[in-house]
């Protein structure tokens, strides 16, 4: 029984000794993977606009309006 317990002391003590270098390690390889998508997108040639015009939606043309109407008021 002694030597399971000694077995499962070690494994625990090993767990929580590499835990946090685990954790860095994959918050490392999360940002080196963002910072790879911005250099890609960053390098990427730009995508040619629509020749169509573009009209406003009306959540846009209410929050204009809105906005004007407060710039009038003060």
């Amino acid at each position: 029984m002694n030597t399971i317990l000694s077995y499962v002391t070690v494994l625990i003590l090993a767990v929580v000794l590499t835990a946090p270098a685990l954790v860095g390690w994959l918050h490392e390889r999360r940002i080196d993977r963002q910072l790879a998508a911005a250099e890609a997108a960053r390098t990427r040639p730009a995508q040619k606009s629509s020749s169509r015009s573009t009209v406003p939606s009306t959540a846009t043309w209410y929050a204009e309006g809105r906005r004007s109407k407060k710039l009038v008021s003060s």
